[in-house]
């Protein structure tokens, strides 16, 4: 019970900044362009900046190495994520035009925006080297491979112009809080020492992570408007995929793994499952939209996992204990 409570207090921390940011939309005390401002701020500047101190705080060379081969959990739930949103597409035979959307919202999470500050918020700066586990397969899963989804089943375009339009983007599978990621490990793997100076820049830099992820997600909650989604067939099947099949199916593999003798820490454990259950991503219907998809259905899933997440965290959290 004491966990669950545990997990309430933090939730509510999160959803009292995220309704600061939806009031602050409402009120007009924030222009239009406010939000995708400080989603630059967050992922070109504060995300890397957090990113790197947290490495040199939690990493080292050892520990490097072993997180390294744990790599494969997170790995392999995203490939098996992929395979059964796949099987469900074709199952309930999900129409063009929401399909990437579909496998998106069921596989790749909101680490940036959701995932880090209640990552944060429940386990404190010692889980940030697992949360940066998951964060790269979730990255490179979504601009290598998940991006690629949406794009092919854009409705209005023939096959030849697909190929030419559906390359891989790898300007965006190395976005800057991946950049700053690497360049930390580089960093710390020459032993460079970090002036203080530098190390307190970076800190207080980095701590703007949290308070204006959370701003902006209340600010995105705003404009898609709380009241215009509605529950359908396709989008609770979403809800099911990312809150109860994409955890499940890592909890399975962690099982798995430890009667096999390769067991994980039980932080590493609680922080990956729980970051396989975060929200969908905030960018799905701008991808949408791109590639001339369902974007109001890409719009309602969002909203949808973004507000259920708070009763979600707390659940799991709860089960997490008894495995």
């Amino acid at each position: 019970m004491s966990v669950f409570l545990t997990s309430v207090s933090s939730v509510v921390v999160i959803v009292l900044i995220m309704a600061l940011g939806y009031l602050l939309k409402k009120y007009n005390w924030v222009g239009d362009s406010f939000g995708s401002e400080i989603s630059s701020i967050i992922t070109k500047i504060a995300l890397p900046a957090s990113i790197f101190t947290a490495v040199m705080k939690n990493l080292t060379r050892s520990s490097l190495i072993s997180l390294s081969t744990e790599l494969v959990f997170p790995v392999l739930g995203v490939v098996i994520g992929y395979v059964i949103a796949w099987i469900m597409v074709k199952v309930f035979k999900i129409k063009r035009g929401r399909r990437g959307i579909f496998i998106n919202a069921f596989v790749n999470a909101n680490t940036i925006f959701i995932g880090m500050p209640l990552n944060m918020a429940l386990f404190g700066d010692k889980a940030m080297s697992y949360f940066l586990i998951y964060y790269i397969v979730n990255t490179v899963s979504t601009w290598a491979f998940g991006v690629f989804l949406i794009q092919n089943d854009d409705p209005t375009v023939d096959k030849s112009a697909q190929k030419k339009h559906n390359k891989i983007n790898w300007k965006k599978i190395l976005p800057m809080p991946l950049v700053g990621f690497i360049v930390a490990i580089v960093w710390m793997l020459l032993s460079i020492p970090v002036p203080n100076f530098l190390g307190q820049t970076l800190n207080y830099v980095g701590s703007l992570v949290t308070p204006l992820s959370l701003i902006y997600i209340g600010i995105v909650l705003y404009n898609a408007g709380l009241k215009n989604f509605h529950f359908e067939r396709d989008s609770v099947l979403a809800l099911i995929g990312r809150f109860i099949l994409s955890p499940l199916v890592l909890i399975i593999l962690i099982k798995i793994g430890a009667s096999t003798g390769f067991s994980m820490p039980s932080l590493m454990s609680q922080t990956l499952v729980v970051q396989s259950a975060t929200p969908m991503l905030a960018v799905l219907p701008i991808l949408a939209n791109e590639a001339h998809g369902d974007v109001k259905y890409a719009t309602d899933v969002v909203v949808m996992s973004t507000v259920l997440f708070i009763v979600v965290v707390p659940i799991l959290m709860t089960i997490l204990q008894f495995i």
